[in-house]
C-alpha cells in the first residue's frame, strides 16, 4: 500500500502533538482527520481557547473531531465512516476499546519514556524529578492496560545535568516526532518486529510511575538533601512550577514558585529552610547538606522575575521564614 493510499486519522491536543502530526503531513502521508480536545473558555475573558492541534488543522484543511465522549454514538459513526487504515495517538486521552480496535493496521501511541520506565500522565517531569540521566520516546501498540502495550520502536534521549522538564519537553517533542514517522513508515510496509515490555530490561530496577502532577504535589520538602530539591525544581520548570510559601517579619506570606536555581552542597551539614539574602542581588534557601540558589522565581500576583529583578521591588533580608 502506499503511504498516501494509508488513512490516518491522528488523536492529539497540546504542541507536543504538533510536532508529530505536521512531520506525517509533510512526509506525505493522508491524515484523514485530528482527534482533538473540545474548545474550552480560558483566562480571565474566559474566550473560547482552542488546542494547539486543532489550529493546525486549521491551517491545513484538515477535518476536525472533537467529542466530549469518546464512548458517544454520534462520534463513533463519524470515526467508523473515516474507515481508518491506522490511528497515532500523542498526548491525548486514554482511548476506549471500541476506538483503538477499529483500524486494521492498529493504534500506536507516542510515549516520552523508554517503557516500560515512568508510565503514566507525566513522564517527562519524573524523569527529571529522580535525577535519570537518560530517557527517551517509544511507540507501541495501545492495548486493555494504561502504557503497557507491545513496543514498535524506541530513542535514547540523555539529559542534561541543569536541563528543566520544559526544555527536555521540547527535545523529545522533535525525537518523538522522528520516531513517529519511522513508526507509521514500518507498519505501512509490515517490516517490524513488536517487543513485549515484560521482557525488557530495565537496568534491575522496578520500573518507575509517572502519575499526574497536582498542586500539592509541587511543594518543596526544604528537609531533603540539595540535589533532590535542585532536581525537584527541574522538574516542574516551567509547569506547574515547584513552589514554597515565605513569611515576613510581620506575619505577611507569600505563595513563590521557583523555576530556575543552582546548588551549592557543603560537607557539613546545614539547618534547613533558612534563608539567607543582600536584599539586592541574591535569595538563598538551606536543604540539609547545603543551599538553593534561587535565580528565577514568581511571587503570586507577580510575573516570573531573575532574583535580583525581584528584590530591586520587594524588600527582603535574613528576618523571612520559610513557611513550607
Amino acid at each position: 500500500m502506499d503511504k498516501k493510499e494509508v488513512r490516518i486519522v491522528f488523536m492529539g491536543t497540546p504542541d507536543f502533538a504538533v510536532a508529530s502530526l505536521d512531520i506525517l503531513v509533510r512526509n506525505g502521508y493522508y491524515v484523514v482527520a485530528v482527534v482533538t480536545a473540545p474548545d474550552r473558555q480560558a483566562g480571565r475573558g474566559r474566550k473560547l481557547s482552542i488546542s494547539p492541534v486543532k489550529k493546525y488543522a486549521l491551517d491545513n484543511g484538515i477535518r476536525i473531531l472533537q467529542p466530549e465522549k469518546l464512548k458517544g454514538k454520534d462520534f463513533l459513526v463519524e470515526l467508523k465512516s473515516l474507515k481508518p487504515d491506522l490511528q497515532v495517538v500523542v498526548a491525548f486521552r486514554m482511548l476506549p476499546e471500541v476506538v483503538w480496535t477499529l483500524p486494521l493496521k492498529g493504534t500506536f501511541n507516542l510515549h516520552a519514556s523508554l517503557l516500560p520506565q515512568y508510565r503514566g500522565a507525566a513522564p517527562i517531569n519524573w524523569a527529571v524529578i529522580n535525577g535519570e540521566n537518560v530517557t527517551g520516546v517509544t511507540t507501541f501498540f495501545i492495548d486493555r492496560e494504561i502504557d503497557t502495550g507491545k513496543v514498535i520502536l524506541w530513542e535514547k534521549v540523555m539529559i542534561g545535568d541543569e536541563e528543566t522538564a520544559g526544555e527536555l519537553h521540547d527535545r523529545l517533542m522533535e525525537t518523538g516526532a522522528g520516531l513517529v514517522l519511522k513508526t507509521v513508515s514500518k507498519i505501512v510496509s509490515g517490516n517490524y518486529t513488536l517487543i513485549d515490555q515484560q521482557n525488557i530490561e530495565v537496568d534491575n530496577r522496578v520500573p518507575r510511575p509517572a502519575p499526574k502532577i497536582f498542586k500539592d504535589d509541587c511543594i518543596i520538602n526544604w528537609n531533603d538533601d540539595v540535589s533532590s530539591i535542585y532536581n525537584f525544581i527541574r522538574g516542574l520548570s516551567p509547569y506547574p512550577g515547584a513552589s514554597t510559601e515565605l513569611v515576613s517579619p510581620t506575619g505577611d506570606k507569600y505563595f513563590v514558585k521557583i523555576f530556575k536555581a543552582t546548588k551549592v552542597e557543603e560537607s557539613e551539614l546545614t539547618k534547613p529552610k533558612m534563608l539567607t539574602t543582600d536584599g539586592k542581588s541574591y535569595i538563598r534557601i538551606s536543604g540539609k547538606d547545603g543551599y538553593i540558589n534561587i535565580t528565577d522565581i514568581q511571587v503570586s500576583g507577580k510575573k516570573r522575575m531573575k532574583t535580583d529583578e525581584l528584590l530591586r521591588g520587594f524588600r527582603m533580608d535574613n528576618s523571612w521564614k520559610i513557611e513550607i
